[in-house]
């Protein structure tokens, strides 16, 4: 797949939208990282998550509960793998 400059901004949206949600955690998750997701299908945000708080659910948990059934076939942009 090549990417395209069309694509390169909007992944580089979606990223941004991820590092905002990671900042949320920015005091209830030391000693894990702040990490935020933000899963898109066919061009609309359907769901969100960040990592809340030490001990609980990571942002990936968050947002595929938030997309439900819309997560299947969607992209995940991630802040950390």
């Amino acid at each position: 797949m090549t990417l395209t400059a069309e694509q390169a901004v909007l992944d580089a949206h979606y990223m941004a939208r991820a590092i905002e949600l990671a900042r949320k955690g920015l005091y209830t998750t030391h000693p894990n990282p702040r990490v935020g997701c933000v899963i898109v299908r066919d061009g609309q945000v359907v769901g969100e998550g960040w990592h809340e708080r030490t001990g609980e659910p990571h942002a990936e948990v968050h947002a595929l509960r938030a997309a439900g059934a819309l997560a299947r076939g969607a992209t995940a942009y991630v802040t950390l793998e």
